[in-house]
């Protein structure tokens, strides 16, 4: 495999996990939540270059971090009020 991603390439499951650097389950958790849009092809699942490259890009990153921050002050928050 090579370190580049092309966004007109079609992957494997695996090989995008390969990309990500992340586990089988956290794949799965991906593709169920539609996190990563993927394709079936023959009862395989497919994915575009283009949505891996849309995972790790930081626009997608900076809306992680923000998604995250939310999260936290709201915890917090419902601390505070026990």
């Amino acid at each position: 495999m090579t370190d580049e991603i092309k966004p007109g390439k079609i992957y494997t499951p695996k090989e995008a996990r390969d990309f990500l650097k992340i586990s089988e389950s956290t794949m799965k958790r991906m593709i169920k939540g539609g996190i990563i849009n993927t394709y079936k092809v023959s009862g395989q699942y497919r994915i575009w270059g283009r949505e891996i490259l849309r995972l790790v890009s930081p626009e997608t990153m900076g809306k992680g971090d923000r998604v995250y921050l939310t999260i936290k002050e709201r915890v917090k928050n419902a601390i505070k009020k026990w």
